[in-house]
């Protein structure tokens, strides 16, 4: 054994930039969505959490994971929105917006869309064929999208998404059936 075997060595600056090229084209496997209902072993180890300061942080774990349980849309209601006899009442495409404006244009349509009493509507994302350069990410809104469909400020308005066919767009775009508004009740 010599004696620089035990320790790391640093990464020189092309190897860190090789790296952060590399990482910033990698995406996160996707778990099976979580039940509602945790399994014993998960309530057992929330009790014994709780004796270790460490645990907020492990707790909030599950619960994001359970907001994430959306409707899922069956081959039959793909069909009919492939086909034109359940139609799209509303579109948006998000080509050419950065992050934050997409976040904020889809957000705000979503909102408009369920106003308008809209059942589905499409978002087109784009499949992110043009990098500006080597090290710029490409399709960020193809990868987003669907993580924000899925956060809590979204879940208000959406039921469920899959894909898109061909015909609207593809991977490039999803169909999005919107949540029925609360009707609200008013008194004379």
């Amino acid at each position: 054994m010599s004696a620089g075997e035990g320790k790391p060595r640093r990464l020189r600056d092309e190897e860190r930039k090789l790296w952060g090229h590399f990482t910033r084209s990698v995406a996160p496997l996707r778990r099976p969505p979580a039940s509602a209902d945790p399994p014993p072993a998960a309530a057992s180890s929330k009790a014994k959490s709780a004796a270790h300061p460490r645990s907020p942080a492990r707790a909030a774990v599950p619960a994001a994971r359970a907001a994430a349980g959306l409707e899922p849309f069956d081959r039959r209601l793909k069909q009919r929105l492939a086909r034109g006899t359940e139609s799209i009442d509303a579109r948006i495409d998000l080509h050419g917006k950065s992050q934050s404006e997409a976040h904020a244009a889809l957000l705000s349509f979503l909102r408009q869309a369920q106003g308008d009493g809209a059942k589905f509507v499409l978002v087109i994302t784009g499949k992110g064929g043009g990098a500006r350069d080597d090290w710029s990410e490409r399709g960020v809104l193809k990868r987003q999208v669907p993580q924000w469909l899925k956060l809590p400020e979204f879940r208000g308005y959406v039921v469920g998404f899959d894909d898109a066919h061909i015909g609207h767009g593809g991977q490039g775009a999803l169909y999005v059936r919107i949540k029925r508004p609360r009707s609200r009740t008013r008194t004379s």
